[in-house]
């Protein structure tokens, strides 16, 4: 029997409809359900790498994860990762193909891709009892809908129900869950089932009355209340939100083992990607991180991080006009730690020659590490398992850049000159011993009594914040309600409401 399904859609980008997403994804599976997440189209800079090496969105990891499964290429089939003069490189099943312009992709490439992803869905749902399908922004993109293969696209294509959800913190949530069903055709609206609120403080009782109006203004209810939740730490889609300087990513609430905490500061570089690197390091008692954007920021730090870019020769420029570049530069002499991820290694080079992502040619690096950088065409896709530190450690690469290390330490696949270390690889950090041995080496550099803790399992922390968004969806939604839209499809007979979708 085909595979039941449910679109989780939104009235704005952010919404909440990954988070929404993979608790559904875990809410099932508890109630042993085989259970799939899938996203047709996802524009993100966090990306990952599945076993048979394909490049797909770190939430659909995420919510593979949720489901207990293995994530695969199926699970996202097209990937864009957007770079320099308004260009994303499109990334299909796994693999890039090409760079495109917005202009050039929704004119027309992206609807001929509508039978891959309708293909990959099915293929999902011919194995999986059920698959919860994640859409992108809103469906109420009157602009994009005549090309959409994420929202009402997949959903017309393969007749399945949506849930619409709504951020209600950021207000007007019953204006926004009308105005997009309204200016839906009526074939689209009629799988518009109902709708869910998102990131609600406060009363429910107060909500009620809203909710019921809604009803009689559309025909559909609301599926559930779903209240705010700090730190739910889940991987996000993309970077721009945590770019801005002074953001600070939730750490974990228990206190310092040692006497004193660890300070880190992420280079918020342009591009910037696979940013939840750091996340491991947020979760470490005693650990605080922030992203910041100007050389005195750097300056109380225990720890500088240069993470991963799609635009590894802009970050560099960016560096040298804030100061950072220097910054680091200086840090390095004085033997204070710097850690370069991936575009962040290349950044902290000698040479780079990049005819492939910026075609800027050859650029002078850092020059911190002995390393000499050349962009290939093929993008290097691996889980490399290796072992630094005394201790075993797993990761993941995404590159373009082949480097050449002719220096220093050996490090992973990169190296170490004193106090300043580089390395393609992502994910390296989720490895508890490495993560633990790596922090005593930066505390003891930097003159701090900090102390790892010895229990902390980034894995468990990870299991235990996909439980809270399973109980967010159990305790606060209709469940009962939702399985028979998951199960049976959107209810005959919704009403229209116009005007619909502009001719």
């Amino acid at each position: 029997m085909t595979g039941r399904g449910l679109l989780v859609a939104g009235t704005t980008s952010d919404a909440g409809k990954s988070v929404v997403t993979a608790g559904i994804c875990r809410w099932l599976v508890r109630q042993g359900v085989k259970v799939a997440p899938f996203k047709a189209q996802n524009m993100s800079l966090n990306s990952f790498v599945t076993r048979e090496g394909a490049e797909i969105g770190r939430a659909q990891a995420m919510q593979a994860q949720a489901c207990r499964v293995e994530p695969t290429a199926l699970m996202n089939p097209v990937l864009l990762k957007p770079g320099g003069e308004r260009r994303s490189q499109v990334v299909l099943l796994g693999k890039p193909v090409g760079e495109m312009s917005a202009r050039g992709y929704h004119g027309g490439r992206q609807q001929r891709l509508l039978g891959t992803v309708l293909d990959c869905l099915a293929e999902l749902r011919g194995t999986y009892d059920a698959v919860i399908c994640e859409g992108a922004g809103s469906p109420a993109e009157i602009n994009l809908r005549r090309t959409d293969i994420v929202n009402m696209g997949i959903a017309r294509g393969a007749g399945l129900p949506v849930l619409v959800v709504g951020d209600i913190d950021r207000g007007g949530v019953f204006a926004s869950f009308f105005g997009t069903v309204a200016l839906l055709s009526p074939e689209d609206q009629a799988l518009v089932a109902g709708f869910l609120v998102n990131k609600f403080r406060g009363d429910v009782s107060l909500l009620a009355p809203g909710l019921d109006m809604l009803r009689d203004l559309t025909g559909r209810p609301a599926y559930g209340v779903l209240p705010y939740r700090h730190g739910l730490g889940i991987d996000e889609e993309d970077g721009l939100r945590v770019s801005l300087r002074g953001t600070v990513r939730e750490s974990a609430v228990a206190p310092p083992v040692g006497e004193d905490v660890l300070r880190v500061a992420v280079c918020a570089i342009p591009l910037m990607s696979n940013f939840t690197d750091v996340d491991a390091l947020a979760a470490e008692p005693g650990v605080v991180v922030r992203f910041v954007d100007r050389p005195e920021e750097l300056a109380d730090a225990d720890l500088v991080v240069v993470p991963g870019t799609r635009g590894t020769v802009r970050a560099l420029e960016w560096l040298r006009e804030r100061g950072l570049a220097d910054a680091l530069a200086r840090r390095a002499a004085e033997g204070r730690p710097v850690l370069g991820v991936c575009g962040g290694f290349q950044i902290l080079g000698g040479h780079i020659e990049d005819d492939v992502e910026s075609r800027r040619g050859h650029v002078d690096g850092l020059g911190i590490l002995p390393v000499r950088v050349r962009f290939a065409r093929e993008k290097t896709l691996t889980r490399p398992v290796g072992e630094a530190l005394g201790e075993p450690v797993e990761g993941y690469e995404i590159h373009h850049g082949v480097a050449d290390v002719h220096g220093g330490e050996p490090f992973l696949d990169g190296c170490r000159v004193g106090q300043t270390w580089g390395t393609h690889w992502h994910g390296s950090l989720e490895s508890d011993g490495f993560r633990r041995a790596f922090l005593r080496e930066v505390a003891a550099a930097a003159g701090r009594r900090f102390v790892p803790a010895p229990d902390t399992s980034f894995a468990a922390l990870r299991e235990e914040q996909l439980d809270r968004l399973g109980d967010l969806i159990e305790q606060h939604a209709d469940t009962d309600a939702l399985w028979r839209l998951i199960e049976s499809g959107a209810p005959q007979g919704l009403p229209f409401i116009p005007p619909g979708a502009p001719a």
